[in-house]
């Protein structure tokens, strides 16, 4: 059994008699406070569709809502355990691995799920995500947002698996 700790969660890649998934942890729990992200779609701030026809363009607008929205509950995706993809074909999950590997860590990976749909509410969505995710407990008369990452100011992880930068961060509103 693989098990990794990180402050206030446990990540387990492979419980014993389970085969290791690919890309995620089977088992991920922490204590604290909750929080659930409804599920994303790539729309703009204006609520325009970025990236027609375009999985990979779809998936990283789709990361980038998560973000904004895990922010808003004062959370990074260092606390996400749990990670659903909706998709209208598997083709497009990677393009999901891929936007999702720029602002999660390898060794950070949720659980998580995959499941195909027929449709989504709009004919055009590729992809729908959601996620959860568990904050330390708050301490003290503070705010209570989450301690300080290695995330640049976009939220994309800096380093060797450096996000996509400035050219993302002006491609899309931001």
């Amino acid at each position: 059994m693989t098990t990794s700790q990180d402050n206030h969660l446990t990540r387990i890649a492979a419980p014993q008699g389970v085969a290791p998934g690919t890309g995620y942890n089977h088992v991920v729990w922490g204590t604290g406070r909750f929080v659930a992200v409804s599920g994303q779609c790539a729309f703009d701030e204006k609520g325009e569709l970025v990236g027609e026809g375009d999985a990979a363009a779809q998936a990283r607008q789709v990361f980038e809502n998560l973000r904004r929205c895990l922010a808003a509950a004062g959370a990074t995706f260092e606390d996400v355990v749990k990670l659903t993809y909706f998709v209208t074909d598997v083709a497009h999950l990677p393009a999901v691995r891929e936007a999702r590997d720029e602002v999660i860590a390898p060794d950070r990976l949720p659980a998580s799920s995959a499941v195909q749909v027929a449709a989504l509410f709009r004919p055009e969505l590729l992809m729908e995500i959601e996620a959860f995710a568990v904050l330390p407990e708050r301490t003290g008369t503070g705010t209570g947002t989450a301690p300080a990452t290695d995330e640049s100011e976009s939220g994309f992880r800096t380093g060797s698996r450096a996000g996509f930068g400035t050219g993302f961060k002006t491609g899309f509103a931001g």
